[in-house]
């Protein structure tokens, strides 16, 4: 298993980790086994988004003995009443599911605490005013959590939030097809047939701005849906018209600038070791560059996805980090510090492109590689 560190927070996480929906079936019973794969694998972060008390007590009883080897990233503000899950900004909700959430988890801090499912201003702007976030910044003065996250499907409400430099971890929704989607504060927009009934091209402004910003501020990615639900999977389901392996979804995901974990939603111990695979999966099956150009719905003409096609280049320049560098410059109008130090520790630079275009020939999307070149040897000045 690999690890990456988690933005700016010291954690170092498994890159796969384990969404909560699995953790349900069989009366609960799963949680058990899907915990002893992902402690013998390796997997060492989770996220637990649900608020029914069996599912955390289930995690709780799972977790013991082993606390210290899992990050728990575990969600405010989903909360249950009444039977039934319930997300809230009544800060007195908020605070008695949080107890509540702790005892039944048995344990003293969360890793991660994530202030639940916020997708429009307005309720990022409840979300302030009302007292939750400063809730949870007073959560992480006491040490009950370590570190404040947001949970959210809209780029333009993330964007706000991470800018704030309040928010140290963001959860967000990424796959190859969402990623072409404006924000809306509806998330069923993401996964709608009506939104893919023209053909799509290139990825939403709002969401690479997103990626971008919090690659720059250090704030760290969690995935969740990146499968689609298991739509992208089913060439009869995807929006796309083509399917896509778990692998490639995975791959694609982890290959997006701040991402750190991919939360592999798995209803059985079987599609857990599927995700697992991917730590262990030649390159070729990893790649989803061919199978993106492909699709018959999709277009990424002139776009760099980051896939490393590209690649050998004569001079050795890793054109997908220079690129990467680049674009995260462009849009800051600016060489932020951390860009320019990053840049700077590469083994070669774009000043060293001979302009032979090789690599050109090899990209699926068309960039104009010699072009991105010019310009950032310009940007950074060699």
């Amino acid at each position: 298993m690999k690890y990456r560190e988690l933005g700016h927070t010291g954690l170092m996480a498994s890159e796969i980790g384990m969404g909560c929906e699995g953790f349900a079936e069989d009366e609960c019973r799963m949680a058990m086994k899907l915990f002893d794969l992902a402690e013998e694998k390796g997997i060492n972060y989770f996220d637990l988004y649900a608020s029914d008390p069996a599912m955390r007590r289930a995690v709780g009883e799972a977790l013991k003995g082993r606390r210290e080897k899992f990050l728990i990233q575990s969600h405010i503000c989903s909360v249950w009443k009444d039977g039934q899950y319930l997300r809230t900004r009544n800060l007195e909700e908020v605070k008695a599911g949080f107890e509540e959430m702790m005892k039944l988890l048995d344990t003293d801090y969360l890793d991660v605490g994530m202030i639940h499912y916020c997708d429009s201003l307005k309720d990022w702007d409840d979300i302030v005013n009302n007292g939750v976030l400063d809730y949870a910044l007073q959560l992480k003065a006491e040490g009950r959590i370590h570190h404040v996250g947001l949970s959210s499907h809209n780029p333009v409400v993330a964007l706000k939030a991470v800018e704030t430099g309040k928010i140290e971890v963001l959860m967000f929704s990424v796959n190859p097809c969402y990623d072409l989607q404006p924000a809306s504060e509806n998330v069923e927009d993401l996964w709608a047939d009506a939104a893919y009934e023209k053909q799509l091209i290139n990825m939403d402004p709002d969401r690479e701005k997103l990626y971008e910003t919090c690659q720059r501020l250090g704030v760290g990615i969690t995935v969740m849906k990146a499968f689609g639900g298991g739509d992208l999977l089913n060439a009869e389901l995807s929006p796309a018209g083509a399917a896509l392996t778990v692998s490639q979804c995975i791959h694609y995901a982890l290959s997006r600038p701040a991402v750190a974990v991919v939360l592999a939603g798995a209803k059985t111990v079987e599609q857990l070791q599927e995700s697992i695979a991917y730590e262990d999966a030649p390159e070729e099956e990893k790649d989803y560059a061919a199978a993106l150009a492909s699709f018959p719905k999709i277009s990424w003409s002139g776009h760099c996805m980051y896939c490393s096609h590209c690649a050998p280049c004569p001079m050795q320049i890793s054109v997908a980090d220079v690129t990467k560098f680049l674009n995260l410059a462009k849009a800051q109008g600016e060489v932020p510090e951390t860009v320019r130090e990053h840049y700077k520790v590469l083994e070669h630079h774009a000043s060293e492109c001979i302009q032979c275009g090789v690599c050109e020939t090899r990209c699926p999307f068309g960039v104009d590689i010699r072009k991105n070149m010019r310009e950032a040897a310009e940007k950074f000045g060699y």
